[in-house]
């Protein structure tokens, strides 16, 4: 109650929470508009039946169960940027500007990653509703309408990304996070409601199971979140004219997940365009082709083969992600032109292998745990039977770290306003 009203003392913060809302309801309002000629029933049957793409809803912050104008959500911007980064270890110009060039070469670099962003939507819109319209879900139609619905969405797609970005400005918090956050939360009634509606007493025992997987879900994203390990890094004394500098102690903050989210929502990318692909031919004429299709969907769709899948993609990505985001050379080289160093350790290439050392066992940790919270809701499934329980360990982990996040910033401004 007293942060609360000390939230509300402060004018620039009020500001900043106000505006923060207003997006929010702008985006629940665009969410709320339907693409024209759906099928509600079909499309939830649908959904029911792909736990992909329940997966995928998550991810487009709620707004792809009823056919949005913004279904795809911040998707593709996710997507884009997530490609930009990866290109940083493939072209050392594009590494400079993202690392070498300052916030004026982080701007650039976020620039084309918005530029990326247009002809993924485009792609992602065009394929998703030619893949609803072979399963019945959209009604057919002409080649004109349906480039209509794809710049439709695509224009949904960048109308997000921008209210994510202004967010992220003029408000507080991730915009990104925040706006899947949000779509999340939105579905936690109309989740609630529908597990009511399929109330049995014989499933009490499969409820009390998950209300205690998710209190350790929570616990566990909580303490992997927030878990770090501290290198100590120390500072030569030096003169500078008649003053003395330096002579300091601190520690370089080692997060056991550096990579959030991120290879769980690239992991859902890579999953979901095979079964894209294999969709399209699905609808095809030729008998053979339909049948090879329909074995790789089936084969596809088995819980167990997608969960094994799913937790390697997750696993890889985050060492990956890691590798890209995290460049052990290029600390060593900062500590070592400022006059840092690690105690016991040499300047220079000692320093990068003992860090890359340090991050790789640790990152161990964070990878495991973020493949066993992807796969555990389909674990789970397959035990109790309950379809509720697909999306279940994602979306804690996201309303978790973004909460976690959030009450960061809101701290951080706090603090700055009493020093001020």
């Amino acid at each position: 109650m007293e942060i609360l009203l000390r939230i509300l003392k402060d004018k620039l913060l009020r500001k900043k929470i106000l505006i923060l809302l207003g997006f929010l309801v702008v985006f629940r309002v665009a969410a709320a508009i339907p693409t024209p000629g759906i099928d509600a029933e079909r499309l939830r049957v649908f959904f029911e039946g792909n736990q992909l793409f329940g997966l995928l809803n998550v991810f487009t912050g709620g707004a792809m169960d009823n056919l949005s104008i913004v279904m795809l959500g911040v998707g593709p911007y996710i997507t884009a940027t997530i490609i930009m980064q990866l290109l940083t270890m493939m072209f050392p110009a594009l590494k400079a500007l993202y690392h070498e060039e300052g916030e004026a070469g982080r701007k650039k670099f976020m620039q084309y990653s918005r530029l990326l962003t247009v002809p993924l939507a485009m792609l992602q819109g065009y394929g998703f509703l030619t893949l609803l319209t072979r399963q019945g879900v959209i009604d057919p139609l002409p080649f004109g309408a349906t480039l209509m619905n794809v710049v439709i969405v695509t224009a949904g797609s960048i109308l997000l990304m921008w209210i994510g970005e202004l967010i992220s400005e003029y408000g507080i918090g991730n915009g990104v996070s925040i706006i899947i956050f949000a779509g999340i939360v939105a579905g936690i009634p109309s989740a609630m409601r529908q597990a009511l509606i399929a109330y049995d007493p014989s499933q009490i025992p499969t409820f009390i199971g998950f209300l205690v997987a998710s209190v350790l879900i929570v616990a566990g994203v909580v303490i992997v979140t927030q878990g770090e390990r501290p290198i100590p890094i120390s500072y030569a004394k030096r003169v500078r004219g008649a003053r003395m500098y330096g002579g300091i102690s601190t520690y370089l903050p080692l997060r056991v997940n550096q990579a959030g989210v991120i290879p769980i929502i690239f992991a859902l990318s890579i999953l979901l365009f095979p079964q894209m692909l294999i969709g399209f031919f699905e609808g095809s004429t030729n008998p053979i082709l339909q049948a090879i299709s329909s074995a790789l969907l089936s084969f596809l769709q088995k819980l167990w083969i997608y969960g094994a899948l799913y937790f390697i993609f997750v696993f890889l990505f985050t060492y990956f992600y890691t590798a890209v985001t995290f460049d052990p050379d290029a600390i060593s080289n900062n500590l070592q032109k400022s006059g840092g160093f690690i105690p016991g350790m040499r300047p220079g290439r000692p320093t990068a292998q003992y860090l890359s050392y340090v991050i790789n066992r640790i990152t161990l940790v964070g990878a495991l745990f973020l493949g066993f919270i992807a796969v555990l809701p389909f674990v789970m499934q397959g035990i109790t039977g309950a379809a509720f329980l697909t999306i279940g360990g994602t979306a804690l982990l996201i309303v978790v770290s973004v909460v976690l996040e959030l009450v960061k910033k809101i701290e951080a401004q706090l603090t700055i306003r009493e020093y001020e």
